[in-house]
């Protein structure tokens, strides 16, 4: 009877050490298994995720259909994996809004941004020759760290813009170890003399500088230099802060209010001379047929200075957007580089439906 007990007990025993042996064997294997599935994942990641293109693009209130043509453009190009930064004042955001989910823009990946123009207290200088220079938002490009956080790299393009080309190829860019720019330049384009000479514009330096004053001479910088446009941008984001070119700009912003270094009576206006200052020497540049500009001028077609201009059509927003009395219409002109253009060339049209709200990204710098 007893030894019967003890042969139940041993039994009971050795079956609770089989289940015991089969658990953690399960468990090792259930965790390998699961350790190669992350693996797997892992390792497919960087081929299966696209890069997200971070575009920035400015909406100011009289310029709404700009933007959204320009932001059109872009979007119908390219099958890149976009994302746009659309910034605006805080009056502006719920019509931003409205105009692109209640029109074809509706399928775009974007984040609408405030810009807080107290930023800028102090640093702008009255000038009363071209006021519309002094707006806030052209001076959006000088803190687009603070803008867009995410990104490594980051595309800005003025409202004024018509792409015709993929932007991924602009995206592509490279920027040189240490710059973190890269600009167009001004006397890049064989026809660029004729361009400047037709629209009465300077391509130097000299026409964005006071040379006559002692802190523009002391820079060293020739006037005959060549300037660049900063109305098309591709930003490195590191460098960017690690040089930090924002305060950079913001020293020379504040030098021109105490010693009126630049104005808008000389060609550049207010926002691109900093700029010049600031990335002198240091800048990475873009292939120039991204950023052709004085498309916009009349004088510059009627001479046939570039034929690429029919291949933008914008019913209504034509004379808005490519013929605006001393301003400059940058465009990628298909033409040029023997593309044909997906550009739908209807502006998306607004909904009379209400917007939704203004659930936006807000940013107080």
């Amino acid at each position: 009877m007893h030894m019967a007990f003890l042969r139940k007990v041993n039994q009971v025993l050795l079956l609770l050490l089989v289940l015991t042996l089969c658990g953690i064997l399960y468990k090792k294997v259930r965790k390998g298994a699961v350790l190669k599935d992350k693996a797997d994942v892992d390792s497919e990641s960087p081929e299966d995720m696209e890069e997200e293109i971070p575009v920035v693009i400015c909406a100011a209130a009289g310029r709404m259909g700009a933007a959204m043509a320009a932001i059109n453009s872009i979007y119908s190009n390219t099958d890149a994996n976009l994302v746009f930064y659309v910034v605006g004042l805080r009056s502006t955001l719920p019509r931003i809004r409205k105009w692109i989910e209640h029109s074809k823009l509706r399928e775009i990946n974007f984040k609408i941004v405030e810009f807080n123009p107290i930023v800028l207290k102090g640093k702008i200088r009255p000038d009363s020759s071209r006021p519309e220079l002094l707006q806030p938002l052209n001076f959006v490009r000088f803190y687009l760290p603070l803008l867009v956080h995410q990104h490594e790299k980051v595309i800005y393009l003025d409202d004024d813009v018509i792409v015709q080309g993929d932007i991924q190829e602009l995206y592509d860019t490279t920027l040189a170890l240490g710059h973190a720019a890269a600009f167009s330049d001004d006397c890049d384009l064989p026809s660029a003399q004729d361009i400047h000479r037709l629209v009465g514009l300077q391509n130097t330096y000299m026409g964005y500088l006071d040379y006559r004053k002692k802190t523009i001479k002391d820079l060293g910088i020739s006037p005959s230099t060549c300037s660049f446009n900063p109305g098309v941008i591709v930003a490195n984001m590191t460098e960017w802060k690690h040089q930090r070119i924002t305060k950079q700009l913001e020293k020379w912003m504040q030098k021109n209010v105490e010693e009126n270094l630049y104005s808008s009576s000389l060609g550049g206006g207010v926002a691109t001379s900093p700029m010049l200052i600031v990335f002198h020497g240091k800048y990475s540049t873009i292939n120039p047929l991204w950023h052709i500009r004085h498309l916009g001028s009349e004088s510059a077609n009627a001479n046939g200075v570039f034929s690429c201009q029919r291949e933008v059509n914008i019913p209504g927003f034509k004379k808005r957007i490519l013929t605006r009395v001393g301003e400059m219409a940058p465009v990628r002109c298909a033409g040029c580089s023997l593309r044909k253009p997906r550009f739908n060339s209807q502006l998306p049209t607004v909904s009379n439906s209400s917007s939704r709200g203004s659930d936006t990204l807000m940013q107080y710098m």
